[in-house]
């Protein structure tokens, strides 16, 4: 079975060498299916961010390729500098006119109102092109564009290029003779075949006065080892404006690479890297992400810390570090029921529970491939990730995969300098037993299971916390390469004030449709979502999220986002009560039919595109401090007190506390996160307000036994506490 996986691999090489445009899957780790467990939501009271469209999505290109639309590993839509022509957004992606047409690469200029100005090709020359990417200078405020082409006569390798716009006082289009940056194949150690594509772009400052570096980092598609190991080559080259405008004199390119990483894509060993670039306002340069290592054989793990940031000073001409850490955080397995103490996760193949030290989280890279690397105002490097519960057997549990992030802090003492930040869920900030969050333990008492009780059979389940934080439903797609294909996680820059959103994407609801078939979920059955969690204090902390979909947002009505980016920054707007004020302008692809058709093998039967959108939202940043944010002190004051009695039968009384009158919405949902009853929708007045509940949903219809929610809704602000029926 090796034998002919490892045979396939090669091929899988060999093709790549010729038409390497999608980054070859593989991984060190196997999915496997975990026990059933009932879902839940989670009852911690928390602060909703509240947005506006400043900007409803619209189309700027019908285009017949479904997938990826911009970078792998950076943003290609950035903010200009408001100083410089009013500001608004540059854009750039690539885009099929026709299902047959070439794949071509776009570039958009956006007013500062996000209205739409230019939308076009960036060449004349129609030859196939992909995976752009994008940097503006915050100097001069000219784009610098790059993305990898079939530009010269050898047809089994891409090469490189680059061009920039000279976007003089405000008029843009007017770039630089396009120039093939790395000329493709190219010799790395002892080798003379390698492919470096899939280029990203970052703008730092120069070591000469008045100029600015532009760093262009482009991954080797060809490898030397077991697997794919995606070396970087990167090409760096000053410049000022006057330069860009005039086109002369040329840009003076210089290139470096990463040595231990060239020696990973040579090695017997396998190490196969998944990082980003960025660089800080002091001339470092870092190449940001995490590894797995196996031996040889392709399977058999080396136990090695996996978080890496290569760092190399002088802008990027001086010798190149690494820093590590491990990833792993601890897991327990919760017992089968309130009075069996078998673990409910099996060790494969027998029947024996795996112990607490038998189970726990790590980052995913099949599930966290396209991330991307930023600085924060203080300095701090930003990257997301997926991290997925393993078990010691070499299996992870696709049911059970979270996103955090990684902050890396340079200034800290080694040891100490990378932090794993939880984005949504997180663990309660009173739970002082769980490392991280454990998804059947969202409650007190803490280090204890939670379950659920089947009124019907009187069957016990643990109570878990389910998501499902990918752009797709069916993770069987693309040969059992969704994960890999389809993440796309992205954290904004700092803004000088404090202000970062993440951006990624869920289709749990759908996924509960179509992959588990539970028919509660049948309006859901199309509908990808749009995850946006923001940060007002440089991702210390992170709100919940906001979600746009098609069915609870009426400005994503019939749409389907895909492939979705955010702007390289929040765009600061003010203050509104004390509280920060930012639009975040959002790229992504409307999917006809859901699913990428491009990929091979892909979904759908015909390829019958979509839509190249832009969208942006303005949104009132959670307070930190606290109450808000701070795990260490605990919230000032809930609204939402508990019911009593509590369990009840037949009838149970609910009291709030309001700080002002003001409208608000109090109602009950199963452990589904579904509506059944609501208690009050209207003007709530000052003080307690208390409400009696019969155990009735919205029909008068008695419900049966079992566990519910009760949330209240009210100026911004969703507090839910939990409450049993019991019969």
């Amino acid at each position: 079975m090796k034998k002919a996986l490892l045979i396939t691999l090669c091929l899988t090489f060999l093709v790549g060498i010729a038409f390497a445009q999608q980054m070859d899957p593989a991984t060190n780790k196997k999915a496997l299916e975990g026990p059933e467990m009932k879902p839940c939501i989670l009852q911690n009271s928390r602060t909703v961010p509240q947005y506006t469209f400043t900007r409803t999505p619209y189309a700027l290109l019908t285009s017949y390729y479904d997938y990826m639309i911009g970078s792998y590993n950076g943003i290609p839509l950035r903010v200009i500098p408001s100083d410089i022509s009013d500001g608004g957004y540059f854009m750039t992606y690539h885009a099929r006119r026709a299902a047959n047409a070439t794949r071509r690469i776009f570039y958009a200029y956006l007013g500062a109102d996000g209205s739409l100005t230019t939308n076009s090709e960036i060449s004349n020359v129609t030859v196939n092109e992909g995976y752009p990417t994008l940097a503006v200078d915050p100097i001069s405020g000219k784009p610098l564009y790059a993305w990898h082409a079939n530009a010269d006569s050898e047809a089994d390798y891409l090469e490189t290029q680059f061009t920039a716009d000279s976007f003089i006082q405000g008029t843009d289009g007017v770039f630089l003779p396009i120039t093939t940056l790395i000329d493709n194949p190219v010799t790395c150690l002892t080798t003379n075949d390698n492919e470096y594509i899939w280029p990203t772009a970052q703008i730092g400052p120069s070591p000469i006065a008045g100029k600015s570096r532009v760093y262009i980092v482009a991954r080797n598609a060809t490898t030397h080892t077991y697997g794919p190991s995606e070396n970087p080559r990167i090409a760096y080259a000053d410049f000022d404006g006057d330069q860009i405008e005039l086109g002369e004199p040329a840009l003076d390119w210089h290139f470096t690479s990463i040595p231990e990483m060239d020696q990973w894509n040579h090695d017997s060993e396998w190490r196969r890297p998944f990082h980003a670039l960025t660089t800080d306002d002091a001339g470092n340069v870092y190449y940001a992400g995490f590894h797995f290592a196996t031996e040889s054989d392709g399977s058999t793990d080396i136990p090695e810390p996996d978080l890496d940031v290569f760092k190399c000073n002088n802008f990027g001409e001086g010798t190149w570090t690494r820093v590590s850490e491990w990833s792993k955080m601890p897991s327990w397995n919760p017992n089968t029921s309130p009075t069996d103490t078998t673990g409910v996760f099996e060790i494969s193949g027998g029947n024996s529970p795996y112990g607490d030290d038998g189970l726990y989280w790590s980052v995913n890279g099949s599930a966290s491939s396209h991330l991307n690397a930023t600085i924060d105002d203080l300095g701090r490097i930003h990257y997301p990730a997926i991290w997925s519960l393993n078990n010691i057997d070499g299996y992870y549990y696709p049911a059970y995969q979270y996103p955090k992030e990684i902050i890396f802090d340079p200034s800290e003492a080694e040891g100490s300098q990378f932090l794993i930040n939880e984005i949504w869920p997180k663990k309660d900030p009173h739970n002082n037993v769980d490392q991280c969050f454990q998804p059947w333990d969202t409650e007190e008492p803490w280090g204890e299971e939670e379950f659920a009780q089947d009124p019907d059979t009187g069957q016990w389940y643990v109570s878990s916390y389910l998501s499902w934080d990918f752009p797709y439903w069916d993770q069987s797609a693309h040969g059992d390469a969704m994960f890999f294909h389809c993440n796309n996680m992205k954290v904004t820059e700092g803004n000088d004030h404090g202000m970062l959103a993440t951006v990624w994407q869920n289709c749990y609801r759908a996924k509960r449709f179509n992959a588990d078939g539970d028919t509660d979920y049948a309006e859901w059955a199309n509908t990808p979502e749009i995850w946006i969690s923001v940060s007002s204090n440089n991702g210390d902390n992170w709100s919940e999220p906001i979600s746009l979909n098609n069915i609870e947002t009426p400005e994503f009505a019939g749409l389907k986002p895909m492939w979705v980016y955010p702007a390289d920054k929040i765009i600061y707007v003010g203050e509104q009560d004390g509280l920060k004020v930012g639009k975040l302008g959002l790229m992504f692809y409307n999917d006809y039919t859901w699913g990428s058709f491009v990929i091979d093998p892909g979904v759908g039967a015909t390829n019958d595109g979509g839509q190249v959108m832009f969208t942006e939202i303005q949104i009132t940043f959670p307070p930190t401090g606290d109450a808000a944010e701070d795990p260490s002190v605990s919230p000032v004051t809930n609204m939402l007190n508990q019911n009593y009695p509590n369990p009840f039968n037949p009838e149970t009384t609910i009291t709030f506390d309001m700080p002002k009158t003001a409208n608000a919405n109090l109602s009950v949902y199963n452990v589904k996160g579904q509506l059944v009853k609501t208690l009050h929708n209207g003007v709530a007045n000052y003080g307690r307000n208390s409400v009696v509940w019969n155990g009735t949903d919205n029909n008068g219809s008695q419900i049966s036994s079992g566990i519910y929610f009760y949330r209240l809704s009210t100026d911004g602000k969703v507090e839910t506490r939990k409450m049993m029926l019991l019969k």
